[in-house]
């Protein structure tokens, strides 16, 4: 039985890691939080290992984690993931970071014979209980075979993009940056409709079957506005962050991204407001008129 290391048991890497020991891996488990640790001790997974200590029993490490500074500091601080290692480890990061940081990493780890995969996940919090991921996998394809039969009990479309350890968080940042646009997209269009006396359940009845679907209408229509509840799936600052990669991304390749630039100016000031901690599709309530989070 393979054994597992998942460091970061957040929205995302608890289901994901919860999966796994379904799956009948052994997996060793570590979060800042002692709550999420705890749940995934309940679920059957084996908790107080450090980095440098489940580099000593695992044969893989995966680590899904919500910044660049974050993913930095476990892979590449003295005593981190990649000092840590030896070759015949597989690293693979599923965060969504700045593609300089895979980059950095992987430079790391090949100085040290380590196998190394950037795969940054999309499908959100229902998708990694209901193992539907997709994975956007970049780096050595030999290091990607090795990872399919742990990958396949985590998603429903695992792509190997390119042995460009970035290529899969490029591919990443051009989706959340169509989320970007489709949640606005998704948040003024509403906004007419309500007040213009339609009904919003009519309204998504008749543009499901039109050109107007999406399935980011879908899912933020029926799983957040309908019901006016936005604990976050996917909060607002998270995307916020990923199309501020996204337009750097845009900048090294001398890109002037008009529209993009301005959609990132929406959600700066909508997190400015105070909804940055709430799903994404809070935008809808702030272009309909309410001014700050806690109305």
């Amino acid at each position: 039985m393979k054994k597992i290391g998942f460091i970061g048991l957040g929205n995302m890497g608890l289901p994901m890691s919860k999966n796994l020991i379904e799956s009948n891996f052994s997996v060793y488990g570590s979060d800042l939080n002692k709550a999420a640790e705890a749940q995934f001790e309940q679920a059957g997974g084996i908790i107080g290992f450090s980095a440098a200590q489940m580099i000593g029993v695992c044969d893989v490490i995966f680590t899904s984690l919500p910044s660049s500074d974050a993913v930095k500091e476990i892979y590449l601080r003295q005593g981190g993931l990649v000092d840590s290692s030896q070759p015949g480890i597989l690293l693979i990061d599923t965060s969504t970071v700045a593609p300089e940081i895979n980059q950095t990493i992987e430079e790391a780890a090949l100085s040290k014979g380590i196998d190394f995969l950037a795969a940054p996940v999309s499908g959100g919090v229902i998708g990694a209980v209901n193992r539907t991921l997709t994975f956007m996998v970049g780096g050595p394809k030999l290091a990607f075979e090795r990872s399919l039969p742990i990958l396949n009990e985590l998603g429903a479309n695992i792509f190997h993009v390119s042995e460009q350890i970035d290529s899969g968080t490029a591919t990443k940042l051009i989706n959340n940056l169509l989320i970007g646009f489709y949640t606005a997209g998704v948040a003024e269009a509403l906004t007419l409709a309500k007040q213009s006396n339609l009904d919003l359940e009519k309204l998504f009845d008749m543009l499901n079957v039109s050109y107007g679907q999406s399935r980011i209408y879908e899912r933020n229509y029926k799983s957040f506005i309908a019901n006016d509840d936005y604990a976050p799936g996917f909060s607002l600052k998270l995307l916020r962050k990923d199309l501020g990669f996204a337009l750097g991304l845009a900048e090294k390749q001398q890109l002037d991204l008009p529209i993009s630039k301005m959609l990132f100016a929406l959600y700066e000031e909508a997190e400015k407001s105070g909804y940055g901690e709430k799903d994404m599709s809070v935008l809808y309530q702030k272009i309909s008129g309410k001014t700050n989070a806690a109305q």
